[in-house]
């Protein structure tokens, strides 16, 4: 079972087809969504030439980083085969 970890924001690339999929309104409702509970779901990353590559939760980052925060909890994945 995976164990999410802390990991600085700055250190999370985004690629350009994660940042296509980004929506201004749901990242203040999540941001919103964010102040109101304890607990969320921890984003998906995968380990990367010197930093952590974004898997999913792009609208979870983008929040977290419009309230401030510089860290995040992650799940490192493996990177998929195609």
């Amino acid at each position: 079972m995976l164990k999410p970890i802390a990991v600085k924001i700055e250190d999370i690339y985004v690629p350009a087809g994660r940042r296509k999929e980004l929506d201004p309104e749901k990242i203040e409702a999540v941001a919103e969504e964010i102040m109101e509970e304890d607990e969320e779901q921890p984003i998906m990353v995968r380990e990367g030439k010197g930093r952590y590559v974004l898997v999913s939760g792009v609208h979870r980052l983008e929040a977290r980083k419009a309230l401030g925060e510089e860290t995040i909890q992650v799940f490192v994945v493996g990177a998929q085969l195609h």
